[in-house]
């Protein structure tokens, strides 16, 4: 699939980090304790598109730590050093624990199967082997995705609604020049690693009907509802 590349690097309107906030940064550091980040032990980098438009591709790096051997979670940032800014969350959870969702919940979670297959998840940095041992779990799962922050856009803040996001199900799917870019800068094959993947199997059921949006795209809009607050009635915007 031919397109642009349409990943970027939004530049925040606001002034330098002041030193004296940067000094009580590492103060609250140092005192405080952060166990929910702390326990993020994994980078995976994939690309996520637009429920309702494919043609909006993003390059995504997870962030992820398990809860336990069923749910993992993720912050997604644009990119991933320590400039990196926070776009989104991913929830990912095993087949057993998706099969046990609402059939009206299960539209909003994708499937990985082709995107361990295909070789476009990877972890950058660690070797391929390793890789792949991790990945024959990570095939049988579900992930759902929100981003808050339309960087493909050139967005400069996180406007607008929080949007979910799908993955790659299929080839002729991804941009190929937004693959290559990654490709290149990762130094690895995306083909050499599907082959070396073949053997890896996706869901023991197969891949759910209605997961993948059952096939179709999928918004998040606004529509005015009547609110009901100290019973009076107002009308705001969900």
């Amino acid at each position: 699939m031919e397109g642009v590349n349409v990943s970027t690097h939004p530049e925040i309107p606001a002034e330098p980090t002041q030193i004296g906030t940067a000094l009580l940064e590492k103060a609250t550091a140092t005192i405080q304790g952060f166990d929910p980040v702390n326990k993020i032990h994994q980078h995976l980098c994939a690309f996520h598109f637009y429920g309702h438009d494919m043609t909006r591709q993003v390059e995504a790096h997870h962030f992820c730590g398990h809860l336990n051997g069923d749910f993992r979670q993720c912050l997604i940032y644009d990119r991933p050093d320590d400039d990196g800014q926070l776009i989104g969350v991913e929830y990912i959870v095993s087949e057993e624990l998706f099969l046990t969702l609402p059939d009206d919940e299960k539209q909003f979670w994708h499937s990985h199967e082709f995107e361990v297959k295909s070789g476009v998840l990877f972890m950058p940095g660690v070797p391929g082997p390793v890789q792949r041992k991790e990945f024959e779990k990570v095939a049988k799962t579900y992930g759902k995705v929100i981003h808050f922050w339309q960087v493909d856009k050139g967005d400069n803040l996180p406007l607008g609604i929080p949007q979910v996001m799908m993955a790659l199900t299929k080839d002729g799917q991804p941009y190929e020049n937004l693959a290559q870019d990654v490709e290149n800068r990762y130094n690895i094959s995306f083909e050499e690693e599907r082959e070396n993947r073949a053997c890896i199997k996706g869901p023991s059921h197969g891949i759910h009907p209605m997961a993948n949006a059952a096939g179709k795209g999928l918004q998040t809009v606004l529509r005015e509802v009547e609110c009901c607050k100290e019973g009076k009635s107002t009308r705001v915007f969900v």
